[in-house]
Formats: C-alpha cells, structure tokens, sequence
C-alpha cells in the first residue's frame, strides 16, 4: 500500500531555506509541513506523528558560538528522547547545510550517539571566506535511502563559510569509507579529484555528504533543494533544460522508501 509521508521541515530563528525544502518535498510528492522547533519543545507537536525529518539550511541562531550549535544543543539535550525514538521506529532524517552542522554537532551522525565524543564537525572552509557557488559531486556506492540508485557527476550549489569536514581522526574516515557511509563527494566537472574550487572547503577525501549505518539519516553541505526545477540550473538556457533538476532524485527516494 502507497502512502504519502508526512515531512516535518524544521525552522528556527535564521533559518533561511526551510521554504525551498518544503516544496522540494511537495514536488516529490510528500505531505510536508513548517514546523518552528518551539512547537516541539513545548509539546504542541509530537515528531511521532511524521516519517521524515528535515533540518534546512540557514544561520541558525545567528551560528553564535558555531554553525549550527545552538539548534544541535536544543536537539541533544531537549529533544534526544524523540528523536531515538524516531530514528528506531525506521523512520528518515535530512540536514542540508546548517542542518548537516546541526546533526553532526546534535550527536546523529556519524551515527546517533547523544552525549558521546564528537566525531566529525565542519570547520572554517580553508578560503577564510563564504563560498557561494554551483560544484559538481560523486555519488559513491553507500548506505544511503536518500541516493538509491542515483549516478553522479550532480550539480548542486553551496552557500556556507563554515562546511570543511574534520575528524577526530584519520582512523574515523577509514571507518566511514569501510562503512560505505560517505554518500557524496566533491569532485572536477570532468569525474575527477577536486582541487579547489571544486572542493569549496578542503574537506577532507572531497566528503561533501555522510550518512549514519542504517542509511536513513543523511548530512550534506551543498544544496539539493535548489536544483528541483531544471531551470535552477544556472545554465540551462546555454546547455538546454533537463528533464528536471539533479536533486529532485533525493527526495523522491525519501518518499519512496515509504511505499
């Protein structure tokens, strides 16, 4: 039996994409909804009452302290109960941009693990500045729901200043590359290694995007939201519009997945 997933689209002050996520989530045919993060705090709201959770991107909180953390605090220390819940009854997680700073930062990924050492985070791009542009990524084999049978090079653009991946160690990245958890990567326009710009941020291995083991929860830094319509394509009068943009794939999956 099809059913239609509910989406809750996350928003806090200085969100600033939540728009763009909730009708790339129409667009591929859920039932989505804007949700601010106080509703849930004060129980007007149960996160139970959805399938897929979206964390958009934006400047949460000004990313006093740092990108994302005020909203990963709220998460982790108000909302972790839910949130364990949701992940264990199968249900799916995105954090686009600040959303990813936010997951990484919560304890969701590189898997769900609330109080735990830090693993991953995004830093300072290498530039020392914000990077505003269109890149190309790789979609690797991985765990992923989100990018199920989806072939890259695809073509997204980033808008961040802090979105360099880190780790704690190099041990880490092994085990995420073991894992098949790194969904996406920056590469050139041609498939290969990205140097920058390509890579906007020096993150290391060109990770632009991971995922948790079960797959269901997915972190990425470029911004598939703004590629749903091929004529966001910033060349699509030159080089002809596709049939629709690259990152409407991401969330039919997520949709699917419910079927």
């Amino acid at each position: 039996m099809k059913i239609q997933p509910k989406v809750l689209v996350l928003r806090a002050a200085g969100s600033n994409c939540d728009m763009e996520t909730h009708f790339a989530f129409r667009y591929a045919g859920a039932a989505a909804e804007m949700i601010h993060i106080n509703r849930l705090l004060h129980g007007q709201i149960r996160l139970a009452d959805y399938q897929i959770l979206a964390i958009p991107g934006g400047f949460t909180y000004g990313d006093d302290i740092s990108a994302g953390k005020i909203l990963a605090n709220e998460l982790q220390f108000k909302l972790a109960d839910q949130l364990a819940a949701f992940h264990q009854a199968g249900n799916l997680i995105i954090g686009i941009c600040n959303g990813f700073q936010v997951l990484v930062k919560a304890g969701l990924l590189p898997e769900l693990n609330f109080g735990g050492e830090q693993e991953v985070t995004l830093v300072h791009n290498d530039s020392g500045k914000f990077e505003a542009r269109w890149i190309h990524l790789q979609v690797p084999e991985s765990r992923s729901v989100f990018a199920a049978g989806i072939r890259g090079p695809l073509y997204f653009p980033v808008a961040h200043a802090e979105g360099k991946l880190a780790a704690r160690a190099p041990a880490v990245l092994d085990r995420l590359e073991a894992n098949r958890q790194i969904v996406f990567r920056y590469c050139a326009a041609d498939g290969g290694p990205a140097a920058y710009p390509d890579n906007p941020n020096g993150s290391a291995r060109d990770i632009a995007g991971i995922c948790d083991p079960s797959g269901r929860i997915l972190g990425l830094m470029p911004h598939p939201e703004r590629h749903i319509d091929p004529t966001n394509h910033p060349q699509w009068t030159r080089l002809g519009a596709a049939a629709e943009g690259d990152g409407a794939a991401l969330f039919r999956n997520a949709v699917a997945f419910f079927a």
